[in-house]
């Protein structure tokens, strides 16, 4: 596995920040000054990506393709999926410009391919990586071809198998390319929080020595943030202006106030994992002083007694011996009358009578 995957001007991978990507989708109707808009919000929420979808739909579907059940629900049940994504296809002449937005406003700009011509097109446009969706994970050629191209590869691995997955790595290893992240997704349009099985995810991170990450369609942040501890490195989720706007995925995409709250939750969830050591912390060490407690004469100690420990006690503050000590004082002899209540200390004590 490689430990880290430069996509654009980041890093992804062990002790890297998690790489958290806007999935715009098809969220702007196919308008550029919609698509535009979804940049600056993804900006200022706080994503390092924003991600569109690049689809001829003559050549994704046929015709009489039914509609999935979610989209039945958002979108006219009379309409027909091709007439559906056909209005929500970004012309080609759009995506240099988008491209160019997103180098303005920093932000990196990727799109998922549907087949070859999306490739070679996103390819020939300079993309820094693919990022493919759950239904390619079962499409080995596919990826195969993807991998040709040398670059990174960030593949949803839902509805996948474990068999599938691997039968898909294995057409990617043909290629020499490397550089490959699985996210776990649950592939329902809104996701329900028992179906997320993010263990499965450091099942898939165990099994094909890959970093891992994960494609959120659930309503809250839970999912996203619990697979922070769980090792994900990339975050996707769906996001629009509004939910109220007129498309398949508005109403379960989280609006710019939702995202920047899941932008804000995964990097408090990174500040709280911390490190694999245990030690204590700055502020930590600083309050020991008064919480900790050290060895203290419980009775008052006449010069030359020998020291029992029913004569000790423990009582803050942290200024003396260390209670963890207790044994190597007990036998020893005062060297000065100490009063009831006296913090002892080495200087006080001898192992001579």
């Amino acid at each position: 596995m490689l430990s880290t995957i430069k996509i654009g001007n980041f890093r992804i991978g062990k002790d890297k920040p998690t790489f958290i990507i806007a999935e715009g989708g098809v969220n702007h109707n196919g308008k550029l000054d919609l698509a535009k808009k979804i940049i600056d919000h993804a900006v200022r929420c706080g994503a390092n990506c924003v991600k569109f979808q690049t689809f001829k739909t003559e050549s994704l579907l046929t015709e009489s393709a039914p509609k999935a059940k979610y989209q039945l629900k958002t979108t006219d049940p009379k309409e027909t999926q091709y007439f559906m994504l056909k209005k929500l296809e970004l012309k080609s002449s759009y995506y240099k410009k988008i491209l160019n937005y997103c180098k303005k406003k920093k932000i990196l700009f990727l799109s998922t391919p549907y087949n070859i011509e999306d490739v070679d097109f996103l390819d020939r446009l300079g993309i820094s990586a693919f990022k493919l969706s759950s239904m390619h994970a079962a499409e080995p050629s596919f990826v195969r071809y993807v991998a040709s191209k040398g670059k990174p590869i960030i593949l949803s691995t839902g509805m996948a198998t474990l068999e599938e997955i691997n039968r898909t790595l294995k057409e990617v290893k043909k290629t020499k390319n490397k550089k490959i992240i699985l996210l776990q997704c649950t592939s329902n349009y809104p996701s329900l929080l028992q179906d997320t099985n993010l263990l499965a995810m450091k099942t898939i991170a165990k099994k094909f020595n890959v970093i891992v990450g994960y494609s959120d369609h659930t309503q809250n942040n839970i999912a996203a943030v619990v697979s922070i501890g769980l090792g994900a490195k990339v975050i996707e989720k769906h996001f629009t202006l509004n939910k109220l706007m007129k498309g398949p995925d508005h109403t379960t995409s989280a609006n710019p106030k939702e995202f920047k709250n899941l932008v804000r939750n995964i990097r408090d969830a990174e500040k709280v994992l911390g490190t694999h050591i245990k030690k204590p912390s700055k502020i930590e060490k600083q309050n020991a002083l008064g919480i900790k407690r050290s060895i203290v004469s419980k009775v008052d100690i006449k010069r030359k007694t020998k020291i029992m420990e029913k004569m000790l006690t423990f009582k803050r503050p942290f200024t003396g011996i260390k209670p963890a000590l207790i044994d190597k004082v007990v036998g020893c002899y005062s060297k000065v009358d100490l009063p009831s209540n006296k913090i002892i200390k080495w200087s006080y004590l001898t192992k001579k009578k």
